[in-house]
């Protein structure tokens, strides 16, 4: 491989030699790059980016070895944040497979996550909509370019903490840095380059569309725990109303034939047998909705990727 001669040059090289890598790592390694190269160059303004190119060399290094370094160090972090694999026996039983999903801490953090999407949905949803139709306004004024220029950075920002935060929950792979916004241009290029740039809609999109994925997620986390909390807890509430804390009654404040997945032929004269199916149907309830919430937002996780981090970087 030829020894660079500028920093797009140079850019370029280190771009194929991270070839068939995961593209988050791919746009946290050209950020990188780009930024200790221009930094390095505004440094010397005597010299010619070929001339502080060949004075680095030995420092930073070549675009193959950076990718190497990249490569190793993504490798070590990886093995490092595994979660370590169930026991053999809990691999090959299925009831220990359905059940040891409360083992999982990301089965938490995932339905934690579906709760928090509808704050952040609304959120999101009201600052693309506030923020484009101020832009269209202002698009006449002297203030429209520095406005917009400020709405898609903020926008970029947010999506970045989004794409960490799946990733703390997911541990789906995402960007640590932003796309470098390249060489020092004026307001007009800016404009022009983020207009042409596919992330910055795609970006909003994601944006957009969290409000109504939040509302679906949020909805399907409160049903479930609801549902399974209100069943979970009957053994409880016969147990208070064998002690006289309470008046709830089977046979007169509940038609068990009128709860979803309880068939008609349950007495509700029975109450410890009817309570006691309630808690296992409660229990099932939960677990599923805890593999629900894993999946979901894994699947979620791999929807923010394909929107936010732009293959090749």
């Amino acid at each position: 491989m030829n020894a660079p001669r500028s920093i797009d040059d140079y850019l370029k090289q280190l771009r194929v030699a991270l070839e068939g890598q995961d593209p988050a790592l791919m746009q946290d390694a050209l950020y990188d790059a780009e930024e200790y190269l221009r930094a390095e160059v505004a440094a010397h303004p005597g010299k010619s980016e070929a001339d502080v190119l060949e004075l680095i060399a030995s420092t930073y290094g070549a675009p193959d070895e950076v990718a190497a370094a990249y490569r190793d160090t993504e490798a070590k972090v990886k093995a490092a944040l595994r979660t370590p694999a169930p026991p053999a026996a809990a691999s090959t039983s299925p009831l220990r497979r359905f059940f040891g999903v409360y083992l999982d801490p990301r089965s938490y953090t995932a339905l934690f996550y579906m709760l928090l999407t509808l704050a952040t949905g609304i959120v999101y949803f009201t600052f693309v909509v506030t923020g484009l139709s101020l832009s269209a306004g202002f698009a006449i004024l002297i203030i429209g370019v520095p406005f917009f220029l400020a709405f898609i950075g903020i926008a970029r920002v947010i999506a970045l903490g989004e794409g960490r935060l799946l990733e703390g929950i997911t541990g789906q792979r995402m960007p640590r840095r932003p796309v470098h916004p390249g060489p020092a241009a004026g307001w007009w290029t800016r404009i022009g380059e983020m207009l042409k740039d596919v992330r910055t809609w795609t970006t909003l999109a994601y944006l957009l569309i969290m409000l109504p994925l939040g509302i679906i997620y949020f909805t399907l986390a409160i049903t479930g725990l609801s549902v399974s909390a209100a069943f979970i807890g009957m053994p409880l509430l016969l147990l208070a109303q064998r002690l006289g804390w309470s008046h709830f009654d089977f046979a007169d404040d509940i038609t068990i034939a009128g709860v979803p997945g309880i068939p008609d032929s349950i007495p509700s004269d029975h109450p410890i047998f009817a309570s006691v199916l309630l808690f296992v149907a409660g229990l099932i309830i939960l677990t599923t909705l805890m593999h629900l919430a894993r999946a979901l937002v894994r699947g979620h996780a791999s929807l923010a990727k394909s929107l936010l981090v732009v293959p090749g970087a």
